[in-house]
C-alpha cells in the first residue's frame, strides 16, 4: 500500500478507487461501492484479506451520507457528488470494517507494522460508529 497519511483516501489504491467511482454512471455508483464492500465482508475469518483500502474508502463514502457523518473532502476522493446511496450499504459497510479489523487482514497488519495501528483503528471505529448509529 502506497500510503502518505492515515486518512481513508490517503493511499494509492483508495485514490484510484475515488476515480473509479467518478467514472461510474450515476446509477452504477452504489454498485461500485457494494462490490468492494461485499468482496471484503464476504471473506471468511480463515481467509487472508489482501487489500481492503477500497472497502475503507467505500465505507467512508457511505458514512458521509449518514447523520453525523463527515463529508469526504479530500482531493483523493471522488470529485463529483454521489447520488443518495441505498440504506442497505450501511450494514454491509459495517461488516466490511469488522472484517478489516479482525485477524488475517492486510491493512491492519500493514498499519501495525508501521506503528500506526491504533490511529488507523480509531478512524475505522469512528466510521463504524456513524454507520451503526444511522
Amino acid at each position: 500500500m502506497g500510503a502518505w497519511d492515515i486518512g481513508h483516501f490517503d493511499n494509492d489504491t483508495a485514490a484510484d478507487f475515488g476515480g473509479r467511482v467518478d467514472d461510474a454512471e450515476p446509477g452504477g455508483k452504489a454498485d461500485v461501492l457494494r462490490d468492494v464492500l461485499a468482496a471484503v465482508a464476504d471473506t471468511g475469518p480463515e481467509d487472508y484479506v489482501d487489500g481492503g483500502e477500497e472497502a475503507v474508502a467505500a465505507a467512508a463514502l457511505v458514512a458521509a451520507q449518514c447523520p453525523g457523518g463527515d463529508p469526504v473532502t479530500t482531493a483523493y476522493g471522488p470529485k463529483h457528488p454521489l447520488p443518495r446511496l441505498p440504506l442497505d450499504l450501511r450494514p454491509l459497510a459495517v461488516r466490511a470494517l469488522d472484517r478489516l479489523t479482525a485477524k488475517n487482514a492486510e491493512p491492519l497488519d500493514l498499519w501495525a507494522d508501521a506503528g500506526a495501528d491504533r490511529e488507523w483503528l480509531a478512524g475505522i471505529a469512528a466510521l463504524r460508529a456513524v454507520l451503526t448509529a444511522a
